[in-house]
This record gives structure tokens, sequence and C-alpha cells, in this order.
């Protein structure tokens, strides 16, 4: 068996327009928490971060990233993916922060009998939640 790489995936930027109203909706619905804010510059454009910490030990990390000179951002660069136990909690959440529902988690047999629906947060990204059994 060949060795291990040495890296590991650790981290997702997801582009917003509202740090803040971001930080609320994904504090509220998946129960992340504030770790550190960074102001910094990518190509010569100013940013500013906030890294977020999941409340599950060892999961990647979250950062909400705003470029400075961006007012709108596009929603459908990427899927947010998440794992449940109840997806209509989630739900139910996302849409008391703010978010709306794409599709109804319904079981997906071709999946393993898996629930899969989709949300979206504040600005409209998309984010995939998968209900395992049990």
């Amino acid at each position: 068996m060949p060795d291990q790489p040495a890296e590991r995936f650790g981290f997702t930027k997801l582009l917003v327009a509202d740090l803040e109203a971001s930080l609320a909706f994904y504090s509220a619905v998946f129960g992340f928490s504030e770790s550190t804010r960074v102001q910094a510059e990518i190509a010569d454009r100013s940013i500013d971060e906030i890294i977020l910490t999941s409340p599950v030990a060892g999961a990647p990390t979250l950062i909400l990233l705003r470029y400075a000179d961006v007012t709108a951002v596009s929603s459908g660069e990427l899927i947010l993916g998440f794992i449940t136990s109840d997806a209509d909690a989630l739900v139910a959440r996302a849409l008391a922060a703010g978010g709306s529902v794409v599709r109804t988690p319904e079981r997906n047999e071709h999946a393993g009998g898996v629930r899969v629906g989709f949300i979206a947060d504040n600005e409209g990204h998309l984010i995939e939640l998968v209900e395992t059994a049990g």
C-alpha cells in the first residue's frame, strides 16, 4: 500500500457579499462559530475573512470571504454538502435563518436509500443535505 500524502483537505472559502449576515446564517443553521477575522490581500485585492469552526471536532473549516470591491457574488460557483441525521430540522433552521428550500429532502434509492435535499443560504448559495439512516 503506498504511503499516504502529507496533504489533507482543510477548508473551503465561500465568497459572500455580506459577512455578518452569512456568519449569522451558518452559525444558526449548522452551529459554526467564529474563530478568527482576517484582513489581507489576494492578488492586490483587499479581502475580509471570517474563519468558522465546525461544532464537529476535526471537520474541515468554512471560511467566509468578501472582496472589498465586490457588492454581489455568484451563487452557482459551488455546492456545499452537509451530512446529517435530521434533514428536516436543518431545513427548518435554514428557513428561520433566512434561507430557502430548493428541493425538499426525499429518499433516493439510487444513493443507498439516504434522503437528499437542497437548500439555499441567505445569499442563494446551494447546500446539499444528505440524511443518513440511523
